[in-house]
């Protein structure tokens, strides 16, 4: 049996991938992020990206940026997506650490 696509036929599969490089730094590059705060920051990411169904692929980076290869759901915007990973993160360190809010 030959199987064919005729027009106007819906598909009742689809597949969709979505991969995200996101790359941001700290507030003037200022170098914060010590290895304490990465062993806490980077668990932290990974959580924001699982409540919010993506999937943290690769999560890293150095004492002034962060790094992070993410699975974006199909319907999730590349804006929301980058809203997400870098805001709540970005506000818990400030409530988690408040010697950085002067920096």
């Amino acid at each position: 049996m030959k199987r064919t696509v005729e027009e106007g036929t819906p598909m009742s599969h689809s597949y969709v991938s979505n991969l995200m490089h996101c790359t941001f730094s700290t507030k003037d590059r200022y170098p914060f992020i010590d290895s304490n705060l990465q062993s806490r920051l980077w668990p932290y990411l990974g959580g924001i990206a699982r409540e919010n169904r993506m999937k943290a692929l690769a999560i890293g980076g150095t004492s002034d940026h962060v790094h992070s290869l993410l699975s974006l759901p199909g319907m999730m915007s590349f804006a929301k997506a980058v809203q997400l990973i870098k805001g709540g993160p970005s506000k818990w360190v400030h409530e988690t650490l408040p010697e950085t809010e002067k920096v």
